[in-house]
C-alpha cells in the first residue's frame, strides 16, 4: 500500500511497533482495475488522508488503523466517489462496491451504524434530486413561485420528521444519529442548530448521549458548544408590551424597518418609496435559503428595470455567514441580530421563514405571502 505522506508512514510505523488496538476495513471494488482507493478520516477540521492502495484484478483491499478513543467517521474514496462509514471500537468492517455506482450500490457488513449511514445517504440523495426537480420546473415555468415554496417546505418537513423519529430520537447515542445532524442540502445544513428551536432539541439529544458515553471526546465538547449557542439564539425572550407608533403607520402605510447592510450602512424600508418592494424575511443558513434566493434573483433580474426592489431581512444568527452569502446580492440585504424573536418579526407577524410581503410604490402594504397565489403575477400587477 502506498502511504500518502511521510508523516502518515511514520505514524503507521509507531502504531505497528506499539501493537495497539486497531480496526480493519476490507472488501473489494469491482470494475476498478488500476484505480487508486483512498482511506480518509472525516474529522471536525476536514478530511485527513490515512492510506491508499492501487486496486488490481478483483479490486480487493484491506486497511488497518488505530482504534479511535470514541466513535469516529471515515470514508473510502475512488476518484470523486465516496462511501462514508463509522468506527465505534475494535472491529472489522467489510465493504463491497462496484466502481460505477460506488457511492450508492455498496454493501456493509460488521457495522450496523455504517448501514444506517448508508440509508441516510440514500435518503439525502433522493431529497436533493426532488428539490432539483422542483427548481428545474420553476425555471421552465412549469411551476409557480408559490407552489415551489410550498413543495420545498413539504419536502423538508417530511424528510426532517422521518430522520428525527427513525434515526435521531430512536437512537441518539449512535454515530448514525450524529451523522444525521450534519447532512446537507444545497450545501446548507438540513437541521439548523442555530436558528430552529426544534432542531436544537435534536442536537441536544445527541450531545447528551454522546457526552454520557464519551465526556472527554472532542466531538462531545464541540456538539455541546453548538447546542449552547443554539439554545441562546432561540431562547424565548421575556414578554413585554410591543409599542407600535400609530402615527407612523398612518403616514407611511407600513411599519418602517431600519437595519444595517453588509457594508454597515443603515438602510430604511421607507426610503424605497416610489418602487414596488418585495419585503423578504429569510434565514440564509437553512436548506431553503439557496433555492429561495435563486427564485428571488430570477424575479429581480426580470423586473428590477421596471421598478422592483427587494428589501431582504436576514434572521441568521451567524453574522459572518450572512455577510459572505449576501455579499454579491444586487438588492438591499440587511440583518436583524435578534433573529426570529425580533420586533420586526413580531410587528409583521412573520409565521415562517422565508416570508414575503409586497409593498406598492406609495409605501402601502398590499399582500403577504399566504395571500399570494402567483408571486410573479402579483409583482407585475403592482409595477
Amino acid at each position: 500500500m502506498k502511504k500518502i505522506t511521510f508523516v502518515a508512514l511514520a505514524a503507521l510505523t509507531i502504531t505497528a511497533c506499539s501493537s495497539g488496538p486497531e480496526f480493519e476495513v476490507n472488501g473489494d471494488v469491482s470494475g476498478a482495475d488500476g484505480k487508486m482507493l483512498y482511506l480518509e478520516a472525516s474529522g471536525l477540521e476536514g478530511i485527513v488522508p490515512l492510506d491508499s492502495v492501487k486496486l488490481k484484478g478483483e479490486g480487493t483491499f484491506k486497511f488497518k488503523q488505530p482504534r479511535p478513543e470514541s466513535p469516529e467517521f471515515y470514508r473510502l474514496r475512488v476518484d470523486d466517489k465516496v462511501i462514508n462509514f463509522s468506527v465505534d471500537s475494535i472491529e472489522t468492517i467489510q465493504i463491497k462496491a462496484p466502481y460505477v455506482d460506488f457511492s450508492t450500490a455498496y454493501t456493509v457488513e460488521g457495522s450496523d451504524n455504517s448501514n444506517k449511514i448508508k440509508e441516510l445517504t440514500l435518503k439525502q440523495i433522493n431529497l436533493q434530486k426532488n428539490v432539483n426537480d422542483q427548481l428545474n420546473a420553476l425555471r421552465a415555468n412549469k411551476l409557480g413561485h408559490d407552489t415551489f415554496e410550498e413543495n420545498l417546505a413539504t419536502l423538508l418537513k417530511n424528510y426532517k420528521e422521518d430522520v428525527k423519529v427513525n434515526y435521531i430520537f430512536a437512537a441518539p447515542n449512535t454515530s448514525a444519529a450524529y451523522f444525521a445532524l450534519f447532512q446537507k442540502l444545497n450545501d446548507y445544513l438540513i437541521f439548523d442548530p442555530l436558528n430552529n428551536k426544534e432542531d436544537v432539541k435534536c442536537f441536544a439529544a445527541v450531545a447528551t448521549s454522546l457526552n454520557n458515553a464519551y465526556p472527554n471526546a472532542v466531538r462531545s465538547k464541540n456538539l455541546y458548544n453548538i447546542v449552547i449557542k443554539g439554545m441562546k439564539n432561540t431562547r424565548q425572550p421575556q414578554s413585554k408590551s410591543l409599542e407600535i407608533p400609530q402615527d407612523k403607520i398612518i403616514e407611511t402605510g407600513i411599519i418602517d424597518i431600519a437595519l444595517r447592510d453588509v457594508k454597515g450602512n443603515t438602510r430604511k424600508l421607507t426610503d424605497l418609496k416610489g418602487k414596488v418592494v418585495l419585503l423578504d424575511f429569510s434565514v440564509f443558513q437553512s436548506p431553503a435559503g439557496a433555492p429561495h434566493n435563486m427564485m428571488l434573483r430570477e424575479l429581480y433580474n426580470k423586473y428590477a428595470s421596471q421598478g422592483l426592489e427587494i428589501y431582504q431581512v436576514s434572521l441568521d444568527a451567524d453574522e459572518h455567514y450572512w455577510k459572505t452569502a449576501a455579499g454579491n446580492l444586487p438588492w438591499v440585504c440587511v440583518r436583524d441580530g435578534n433573529g426570529v424573536y425580533s420586533t420586526n418579526v413580531a410587528v409583521y407577524n412573520v409565521r415562517q421563514v422565508p416570508s414575503i410581503f409586497l409593498i406598492n410604490r406609495n409605501n402601502e402594504l398590499k399582500l403577504r405571502g399566504e395571500d399570494i397565489k402567483d408571486l410573479e403575477a402579483s409583482v407585475k400587477s403592482l409595477l
